[in-house]
């Protein structure tokens, strides 16, 4: 955990995991293919305003979809730095499908740096990590919907310490959705 980043050129992202995402995170779903490309944009923008790192929690769901554009970025900016926080080793073999594990050692081998902030799992390691990413960043990127999760933890977090949240906000991007099972 002794990466030193440019507080003010670092970006962090968080996020729901798939199931707490309309249609499951289903990535050939309108909605979420609206969702991704939102978040695209709000990826650019911050490379646009001259951010260059950015720090991905590499859970499945949101911090992937992150982590995975900001390296499709990466392809045609040479500038771009990209990082993963893990909250303890062995993360993914507890979290993730075959699938998602197979998207995380691509971005993983094209990656600036991984950070493990834990050795071992430890009731409070999440929370512990998505700190990590916020007291190292200036700008937060957050996908949320529901604000009583680790993800709404984080963004209360990051707001306290003074770091520019830019919020997607899923019950304001669809509220026809609003009733539905994930929130």
């Amino acid at each position: 955990m002794d990466l030193i980043f440019d507080k003010s050129k670092t970006v962090c992202f968080t996020g729901h995991r798939p199931d707490k995402l309309p249609d499951n995170g289903d990535p050939r779903s309108q909605t979420i293919l609206v969702l991704k490309s939102l978040l695209r944009q709000e990826i650019i923008d911050a490379v646009n305003d001259g951010y260059d790192t950015f720090i991905s929690g590499m859970a499945a769901g949101v911090d992937m979809w992150a982590a995975e554009i900001v390296e499709e970025l990466m392809d045609n900016n040479r500038y771009l730095q990209l990082y993963g926080a893990y909250p303890f080793r062995n993360y993914d073999s507890r979290y993730k499908t075959a699938e998602e594990e197979q998207l995380t050692q691509r971005i993983v081998s094209r990656a600036s740096g991984i950070v493990y902030v834990s050795e071992n799992y430890f009731k409070g390691c999440m929370f512990e990590r998505n700190r990590f990413m916020a007291d190292r960043s200036s700008r937060m990127i957050a996908v949320v919907g529901d604000y009583k999760t680790g993800t709404g933890y984080t963004v209360r977090y990051a707001k306290k310490l003074g770091v520019d949240v830019h919020i997607l906000d899923i019950n304001r991007l669809f509220p026809q959705m609003e009733n539905l099972s994930f929130f």
